[in-house]
């Protein structure tokens, strides 16, 4: 792995309510350790060795938390909007100088087994600005947002749903810095607008990951992804 991986962890976390009003949503306990520490296994053991953590709601705490990365033999860093919150695309935006030219970002609630490898390359392949890992989710895990049909993605929506749309969005992107020049340093908005504006103008590739995904952002999620999380470390 060559790409260095965004993580957008710095949302105000409502929807967990008194759990997350005075620790920021990646520090969550997730058996028995910060929920950010399990993301960061996972990445390493995918072989992925630069992390940015966009941070914003009492994000420091998250910087002293986790710390630099030595502890995994990797470079973590972070870049803050604390004082203005961007969203998650004005947050990227404004991290790009940290990222390179092409990068992975990935929500920080989400615990995502995938192949990071065969993700990168199949970004890297397809030529495009942005790709998109979906799932086939057929509203189980929640409502599925993306038609996805021959190995492309033909809509993506999550207010506007349709029943042609079986697949959902996983949680992980890949992007090219040049997604988001359209869009000013300092703006807010939502990375849904880039994937749109991408999807709009066909530099948007599609990537279908088989295996589920956990996430933490609802307390639904948290304790499944508690359990999950727990059976698994007995198990190793």
């Amino acid at each position: 792995m060559s790409l260095p991986v965004a993580i957008l962890a710095g949302g105000l976390a409502k929807r967990l309510g008194d759990v997350t009003a005075a620790t920021p949503k990646a520090l969550v306990e997730v058996a028995g350790r910060p929920f950010a520490e399990h993301q960061i296994d996972l990445l390493r053991r995918n072989g992925i060795t630069d992390i940015v953590f966009l941070v914003g709601h009492i994000g420091g705490m998250i910087r002293d938390t986790i710390g630099n990365g030595s502890r995994w033999n990797i470079s973590i860093r972070y870049v803050s909007d604390e004082s203005r919150l961007l969203g998650t695309g004005g947050a990227i935006r404004h991290a790009l100088p940290l990222l390179r030219d092409r990068f992975l970002v990935l929500y920080g609630d989400s615990y995502l087994e995938c192949d990071y490898g065969a993700v990168e390359r199949a970004f890297l392949a397809s030529g495009c600005d942005g790709l998109m890992t979906v799932h086939r989710n057929d509203n189980r895990w929640d409502r599925s947002n993306v038609r996805f049909e021959g190995g492309r993605i033909l809509a993506y929506d999550k207010k506007n749903t349709t029943p042609e749309m079986h697949h959902i969005d996983y949680g992980l992107g890949a992007f090219r810095a040049s997604a988001f020049e359209a869009f000013a340093d300092g703006d807010a908005f939502d990375l849904v607008a880039v994937y749109q504006r991408l999807l709009a103008g066909g530099g948007l590739a599609g990537f279908d990951v088989p295996g589920r995904f956990y996430e933490i952002g609802s307390p639904e999620g948290l304790e499944e992804t508690r359990g999950y999380l727990s059976a698994a470390q007995k198990t190793s």
